[in-house]
C-alpha cells in the first residue's frame, strides 16, 4: 500500500460522475424506458397483509379503452394496458373480493398490546454481562424505566418499483431494472418465465432511491413482474410498475417494534444496571436470535458492568425487510434517549456524562469530542432554544450528532441545526462522505418526526402517498455542518450510518426543551397541537 502522503486521489473531494444528468433530467430511469408496441401492467394488490384473491370480475375493467388483457397472478389481479393510463384506469375498475382468512386483521394498536405482553417472558438472551437484578436492588439506587414503540417504516424511494421486459430476435430476455441484488433477480426472472438463467440479460438501471427496499432476499418483486410478464405469453415488450400508493402499502416495511428499558444509577451518580427487552419481527426470518433486531445493543459502547438484552421475535403477515441502517434504526434511538435519560438523572452532562463511559471505545470519543467542539457545546443556545446529542455506531462507522430544536408550526419540534462528525477510516472521497451524511440526516429526520405505516381496524392499511406518508420538505432540512475525522483505519461504508444519530438527538434536546420524552415515533404525532 502507497503511504497516504503518496496519494493522488485518495482523500480529495471529488465530484460524482453521475450528478449532473441526475440534475438535468438526462439521466435514464426504468421508468424512462419507452419502446414501440410496448404494454404497461399494473397489479391491483389487497387492502390486508396475508390476503389472496377470493374472486374477481374484470368486466368493468376490459370495457376501458387501451386495457388489453386481464390475468390473475399469485400476487393478485394484472391489468395490462396499451398506456399507463388505462392500465390504471382498468386496475380501478376492477371488482374483487378478497380471502382474509390469511391475513393480518389486528391494527397497530392491538400489535403494540400484544408486543408489551412479551416484555415479562423470558425471550432470546442476546447479552448477560454481571448480575443485573443484584445491581438494580443495591442500596442508593435510583431506577428509570421506559417503554418505546417504533413504528412500521416504509422506504419511499423517489422510484417507486418497475421493470422492462423485452424479448430480442435471438431469443434472449433482456431485463430494465434498478435493483441492488441483480444476480437474485436474474435467477426469479428466469424461473418464472420458464428459461435458462443463462438466456436473461439483467440491465441494472439507476435505482432512484432505495433505502434497502430493492434489495430483497427471493426478488420478490422481481417474482411478480415476471408472473405478470409470463402470464400474457412472454413475448411483447412489457412494463411493469408499482405506483407510489402500491409502493407505500405494499409492505416489505422496516418492522415495528417495542423496547422495555430499565437503568439504574446508584448514589454516586453511576450507572449501574442495563436490562433491555426488544419486541419485534426477525428481518433475516429467523426462529432463534436475529443479530439486526439487537445490534447497537446488545454491544452497547458504553462501559455498564450490569447488562442484559433480550428479543423476542414475532410473526406477522406483514412483511419485513432493512430499512436505512437496518437494527440501528430503533436502537440507536432506544439507546440513546435513555442513556440520555440517565445521564440527567444522575447530574451529568451529556456530552462528558458519555465520555466518561466511552473509556474502551476511542473511536467513539473521537467523534463526540469533534462534534462537541464544532457544536461549541456548553456554549450559549439561542431563546427557546435546546440541544440534543447522540453517537451511534454502525457498518462500522461512527457518527455523532448534535442538533438544535425550537418549537414549530403547531408545537412540532424544528430542527435548525445539525453537527455531524465521521469516523468512516480512510476517507476516499469527504465530497462522498458529506453527502451521505447530509442525505441520511434529511431521511432519518423526516422519518423520525413524521412517519409510520399504520394498520386501522381490522389491520387495513391507512397510509398511500407523500400527503399521509411524509417526507422531509426542503424548507424543513436543517442546516448541517459535516466534519470528517482523519484516520488510517480500513475505510467503511457512509451510506447508511447517518441516519441513527440524528432522531435521538432530536428527541434528547425536546425533552431539554420542553420536559417531554419521547417514547414513541413519529415525534410529531404526540406532540402536536
Amino acid at each position: 500500500m502507497k503511504d497516504p502522503s503518496a496519494f493522488t486521489l485518495i482523500g480529495q473531494d471529488l465530484p460524482k460522475l453521475d450528478t449532473v444528468s441526475k440534475t438535468n433530467g438526462t439521466a435514464v430511469f426504468t421508468l424512462d424506458i419507452v419502446t414501440n408496441d410496448m404494454l404497461v401492467a399494473v397489479v391491483a394488490h389487497p387492502d390486508h397483509f396475508g390476503a389472496t384473491v377470493k374472486s374477481f370480475d374484470d368486466t368493468e375493467a376490459r370495457k376501458v379503452p387501451g386495457v388489453v388483457d386481464v390475468k390473475q397472478v399469485p400476487q393478485g389481479i394484472a391489468v395490462y394496458g396499451e398506456n399507463t393510463f388505462a392500465a390504471l384506469k382498468g386496475r380501478a375498475a376492477l371488482a374483487i373480493e378478497w380471502d382474509l382468512s390469511g391475513a393480518e386483521t389486528r391494527s397497530s394498536e392491538e400489535i403494540v398490546a400484544d408486543y408489551a405482553k412479551l416484555f415479562a417472558e423470558k425471550g432470546l438472551e442476546a447479552t448477560n454481562n454481571g448480575n443485573v437484578d443484584t445491581a438494580f436492588a443495591g442500596d442508593g439506587v435510583e431506577s428509570l424505566e421506559a417503554d418505546m414503540v417504533f413504528p412500521f417504516l416504509a422506504h419511499a424511494p423517489m422510484e417507486p418499483l418497475d421493470a422492462v421486459f423485452m424479448r430480442a430476435t435471438n431469443g434472449m430476455l433482456d431485463v430494465y431494472t434498478g435493483a441492488q441484488f441483480p444476480g437474485m433477480d436474474k435467477a426469479a426472472a428466469a424461473e418464472l418465465v420458464g428459461i435458462d438463467p443463462s438466456m436473461v440479460r439483467i440491465h441494472t438501471q439507476v435505482t432512484g432511491g432505495s433505502f434497502g427496499r430493492k434489495a430483497q432476499f427471493g426478488s420478490p418483486y422481481m417474482r411478480e413482474a415476471a408472473a405478470v410478464f409470463a402470464a400474457i405469453g412472454g413475448q411483447r415488450t412489457l412494463k411493469h410498475m408499482w405506483t407510489r400508493e402500491d409502493d407505500i402499502r405494499g409492505g416489505f416495511y422496516r418492522p415495528m417494534y417495542a423496547h422495555r428499558m430499565k437503568g439504574a444509577v446508584n448514589a454516586r451518580g453511576e450507572i449501574v444496571a442495563w436490562d433491555q427487552v426488544i419486541v419485534g419481527q426477525s428481518i433475516m426470518g429467523k426462529a432463534d436470535l436475529d443479530e439486526t433486531s439487537v445490534e447497537g445493543a446488545s454491544n452497547l459502547p458504553y462501559d455498564i458492568a450490569n447488562l442484559r438484552v433480550r428479543a423476542h421475535n414475532t410473526r406477522l403477515a406483514v412483511p419485513p425487510l432493512w430499512w436505512r441502517s437496518v437494527g440501528h434504526t430503533h436502537t440507536g434511538f432506544a439507546v440513546e434517549t435513555f442513556v440520555d435519560e440517565l445521564l440527567e438523572k444522575a447530574g451529568k452532562d451529556p456530552v462528558e456524562g458519555r465520555l466518561a463511559l466511552l473509556g474502551k471505545e476511542p473511536r467513539h470519543m473521537g467523534t463526540l469530542k469533534k462534534v462537541a467542539e464544532m457544536a461549541d457545546w456548553g456554549g450559549k443556545v439561542g431563546k427557546d432554544k435546546a440541544r440534543g446529542v447522540a453517537v451511534v455506531k454502525s457498518f462500522g462507522t461512527y457518527v455523532a450528532q448534535i442538533v438544535e430544536v425550537s418549537v414549530g408550526d403547531g408545537g412540532a419540534p424544528r430542527v435548525e441545526k445539525v453537527w455531524c462528525a465521521v469516523d468512516c477510516g480512510v476517507a476516499i472521497n469527504p465530497n462522498v462522505i458529506k453527502a451521505q451524511m447530509e442525505g441520511g440526516i434529511g431521511y432519518g429526520l423526516g422519518a423520525v418526526l413524521f412517519d409510520e405505516v399504520t394498520l386501522g381496524k381490522g389491520g387495513k392499511i391507512l397510509q398511500s402517498n407523500f400527503h399521509d406518508y411524509r417526507s422531509l420538505r426542503i424548507n424543513e432540512m436543517p442546516a448541517v455542518e459535516v466534519a470528517v475525522i482523519a484516520s488510517g483505519e480500513p475505510p467503511t461504508g457512509v451510506g447508511e450510518p447517518g441516519v441513527p444519530p440524528v432522531g435521538p438527538a432530536v428527541a434528547n434536546a425536546w425533552r431539554r426543551l420542553t420536559g417531554n420524552p419521547v417514547r414513541r415515533l413519529p415525534i410529531v404525532n404526540a406532540f402536536t397541537s
